[in-house]
């Protein structure tokens, strides 16, 4: 029973470290939040007191069927800097 216990709890905290929130991009400069996104390829980033969201530097960080479309979130020097994609779901293929 001590073993399942541990390995229940290192399975909640390295779950709490993937979910994570990242830098937040309102008091960093633009180019700062873009270079972090470009250098990690995919990076969630706070945007605001308690907004965030998950930032990818191109489709290879995306899932199979998501497309990237192109994100822009507030930051020190920028109202509306392009920091790089979001994944987006794509439309149903049922015909």
């Amino acid at each position: 029973m001590p073993r399942l216990t541990s390995t229940l709890a290192l399975i909640f905290l390295s779950t709490g470290a993937l979910a994570q929130v990242g830098p937040s991009t309102t008091g960093r400069p633009c180019s700062a939040d873009r270079n972090l996104v470009s250098s990690r390829g995919a990076i969630v980033l706070s945007t605001g007191q308690y907004t965030y969201g998950r930032f990818v530097r191109d489709a290879r960080y995306c899932q199979v069927d998501q497309y990237p479309q192109p994100a822009y979130v507030p930051s020190d020097d920028n109202p509306q800097c392009f920091v790089g994609y979001r994944c987006a779901d794509g439309p149903d293929d049922d015909f």
